[in-house]
């Protein structure tokens, strides 16, 4: 098959995400994926000109080396509110370019505004359009003014995709009630059970004295972009009201909260207990898991944009043998349950209370066996294989249809 995939993110410095698992395994089996990506960070990166050129990145992955996804950036426009604009016309001329000379087989959408130029492009080259939900993306865009037109733009391609899918039970709810055919199917996050499991004693060892983490400490960790929302920043300033200096955090990442975390460490003399390494390699991560004892994913229950979602990173803490203390997210609710791993607070200042209370009643150790027992079914290659299926069923009504 040969794959256009379409989003408004930058497929390179954000993630892995769902679509970047699931690009790399279609590469490595010997289709050819090609990415329509955006130039989300440019306000932070400040560099110079008021205009990026479209540039072509090869041969990119991001989690297995083997594999050969090609990035097409198109141009932008870097100012404010007209980036976005700008998007109209370098997308849809690129995503015309793609359908000229790559000629792809299938569209799989995982935006908005592009996503609804590759729809209607797509449609007028017979060429299906595959709708996947991995959040609820309206509500991500920085100019709240505008979210009503995402919202309107969103209903209208879960109306006319050829197929919609969700990587939720949750979701799946929300994107039938906005408009999305009831067969709207579900195709979860997934692990892989070879990297991501529990690591022998002498690496966690070794990993723990990189960063000053004594064999008494525990460790509470987070993985991901730091969102002002993640409910990282109190989680630390709750943490250095405690003054238990054995209970360190260590986060892993960047984002919009990273400055307001360094700040925190200063501020409250959290040199040693609050530990920020920035963004890393997808293939530490599964390391720094492991030198960890408690998973946290602190953010606020009430936030809109949390609602609906199960971050991947879920599934890959539990499957390393890890606890984790999530705060009340109807989503994660649904997916996990009360049972398996996974206990749950009703705030982020709530969480360093909890960590304590399962150290002190011993119980890490069952939870996390617990935890990956649970998320063993969710093993990414037949994930991939299903898949795989529908877009290749998607291809093949496509073909007929238009034979006839």
């Amino acid at each position: 098959m040969k794959i256009l995939i379409v989003q408004e993110s930058d497929w390179i410095e954000r993630g892995p995400h769902q679509q970047h698992q699931l690009a790399d395994r279609l590469s490595l089996r010997g289709h050819r994926v090609r990415v329509i990506d955006y130039e989300i960070l440019w306000q932070e990166e400040k560099k110079h000109g008021l205009y990026s050129r479209r540039r072509v990145f090869p041969d990119v992955w991001k989690i297995d080396p083997a594999a050969k996804v090609t990035v097409i950036r198109p141009g932008l426009l870097k100012v404010p509110v007209l980036s976005y604009l700008s998007l109209i016309f370098t997308h849809f001329s690129e995503i015309q370019r793609q359908l000229k000379e790559f000629k792809p087989d299938v569209i799989i959408g995982f935006g908005i505004l592009n996503n609804y130029l590759a729809l209607k492009l797509g449609r007028r080259n017979h060429v299906p359009f595959v709708y996947y939900w991995i959040d609820v993306l309206h509500r991500l865009i920085p100019l709240r003014a505008t979210r009503w037109a995402g919202k309107l733009l969103e209903r209208s391609i879960l109306r006319q995709a050829d197929r919609v899918l969700t990587i939720n039970d949750k979701l799946r709810e929300y994107v039938v009630a906005a408009g999305a055919t009831p067969d709207t199917e579900v195709i979860c996050a997934g692990i892989d059970v070879n990297k991501f499991k529990p690591v022998e004693t002498e690496q966690v060892k070794k990993i723990r004295r990189e960063y000053g983490i004594k064999d008494t400490d525990r460790v509470l960790f987070f993985m991901g972009w730091l969102y002002h929302f993640s409910g990282v920043k109190e989680l630390a300033v709750e943490l250095a009201k405690t003054g238990q200096e054995w209970l360190k955090l260590l986060v892993v990442g960047e984002g919009d909260a990273l400055e307001d975390l360094k700040a925190i460490r200063e501020k409250y003399g959290m040199q040693d207990s609050l530990i920020l390494t920035g963004k890393k390699p997808y293939t530490e991560i599964p390391g720094l898991v492991a030198a960890s004892d408690i998973c946290v994913l602190p953010a606020y229950p009430r936030e809109k944009i949390m609602q609906d979602i199960v971050p991947i990173k879920l599934y890959e803490y539990m499957a390393m043998g890890k606890p984790v203390i999530c705060t009340r997210l109807p989503g994660i609710v649904r997916e996990f349950g009360g049972d398996n791993g996974i206990v749950y607070v009703d705030s982020p200042e709530e969480t360093v209370a909890k960590a304590r209370q399962l150290i002190k009643d011993g119980i890490i150790t069952q939870l996390g066996e617990r935890a990956r027992q649970f998320v063993l079914q969710y093993d990414w290659e037949p994930l991939t294989d299903r898949f795989a299926g529908i877009l290749e069923e998607e291809i093949k009504k496509s073909k007929d249809g238009h034979s006839s």
